[in-house]
């Protein structure tokens, strides 16, 4: 039988996890500008001390949203990268991928990798699930390195998937285009030109 306290915990864990679902919806359908703590308050019938006694601001709750969000990646890029045994066509399927999240994602994409965050990145003190999620997409470009460096590498391929995540986002890029752009960077970080055209379930929204 439940203790009182393993109540009050999972109770505690609900809230959180409502506030959190809460805050994401919001975002999603009015963006981050309009998601506030008396509105959240006000969405999840709590009061705003309520909410203050699980995160001490709105940039702490966007910024678990952004965790969510990678854990989410996670599984996405990984299921994508080894989909198929080709190390280029698991490649696309992964770019193909990360771009299709941020597309039908795109306020938890920005709470992930475009708003100021507290979360640090690229060092000692860089939470577990971001440094999976970097491996996941090391590990689809690491056997086209060569004698590059693995890491860096891996980080000019995001850089790249970030740019057209975001460019397409803010409609700065060709729609009709998308496919042709994702085959163009696999082609030039793979030399791989048999996935030009485009592997995988493409990108409905670009």
């Amino acid at each position: 039988m439940p203790t009182p306290q393993s109540r009050r915990e999972r109770a505690r864990e609900e809230r959180r996890e409502l506030i959190l679902r809460t805050a994401r919806e919001l975002a999603e359908s009015d963006g981050w500008q309009a998601v506030t703590t008396r509105r959240l308050a006000d969405s999840v019938d709590y009061s705003q001390p309520v909410l203050y006694g699980h995160f001490k601001n709105m940039d702490a709750i966007a910024d678990a949203v952004a965790l969510q969000g990678v854990e989410e990646l996670v599984t996405v890029l990984r299921d994508a990268r080894t989909s198929t045994p080709d190390p280029a066509g698991g490649l696309h399927a992964l770019a193909t991928a990360y771009l299709e999240y941020a597309a039908e994602h795109p306020a938890v994409y920005e709470a992930m990798f475009v708003r100021p965050t507290a979360l640090t990145f690229a060092s000692a003190d860089t939470p577990a699930l971001l440094k999976t999620a970097f491996a996941e997409i090391q590990a689809a470009i690491e056997p086209f390195a060569a004698g590059d460096d693995p890491e860096t590498l891996t980080e000019v391929l995001w850089s790249a998937l970030h740019g057209q995540a975001t460019l397409t986002q803010a409609t700065r890029l060709r729609p009709a285009n998308h496919t042709e752009r994702v085959a163009l960077l696999i082609t030039r970080l793979s030399g791989n030109s048999d996935h030009q055209g485009g592997l995988g379930r493409g990108h409905t929204r670009g």
